[in-house]
């Protein structure tokens, strides 16, 4: 019994050591860059050595990839929560619509996903990990829209695509200072065309 609770007391520790780390590489990364970021201010404020840093990441890249991952993590639960109610197909997309605007509301969220992410990751990783955590609600709300025209499954998938594109870009106009009211509506004409196909 005891060896398992040192067990579990051990766990907890390391994951709130990596917590910790990513807590502090976050503050950082948002307020100075991913670029003018180093290991030792991030490992500073943290209240951490380099070598807990390196214990659960490889090199800073694979920490920005864990808070990127996270961030992704987060906006995706928002949207299903909000969009995943029992709600008609056309509505919930509506709703997952407002969720990601919220979700990226978040400071500093626009500048880790949509600004560092591609630059740091690539556009083919930050894709992926899209399609891991939220690309496929989109797409399946599209599907089920669009149910009666019956589309092929790859143009369903190319206009979630160009959808999500739309998502991001009206969030980065947001973030700077843009009107979310006339963004969201919008992406809500938007929605509304392209399911009445």
């Amino acid at each position: 019994m005891q060896q398992r609770e040192t067990r579990r007391s051990n766990r907890e520790r390391s994951d709130a050591t990596r917590t910790a780390i990513l807590d502090a590489a976050r503050a950082l990364f948002v307020s100075r860059g991913y670029a003018e970021t180093a290991t030792p201010d991030i490992v500073a404020a943290a209240g951490l050595t380099r070598g807990a840093l390196y214990h659960h990441f490889e090199d800073k890249k694979a920490l920005f990839r864990a808070i990127v991952e996270r961030e992704a993590r987060e906006v995706a639960a928002m949207i299903e929560q909000l969009a995943g109610a029992p709600l008609p197909p056309r509505e919930a997309l509506l709703a997952g619509a407002a969720a990601y605007f919220d979700a990226m509301a978040v400071p500093g969220r626009v500048r880790l996903l949509l600004l560092d992410g591609p630059a740091v990751l690539g556009v083919t990783e930050m894709a992926a990990l899209d399609a891991a955590h939220g690309g496929r609600t989109l797409e399946e709300g599209l599907a089920a829209a669009m149910a009666p025209h019956r589309l092929e499954e790859k143009t369903v998938k190319a206009m979630a695509f160009l959808l999500s594109a739309a998502f991001d870009r009206a969030a980065l106009e947001i973030d700077a200072g843009a009107a979310r009211a006339d963004y969201a509506y919008a992406i809500d004409r938007l929605i509304d065309r392209l399911i009445a196909q």
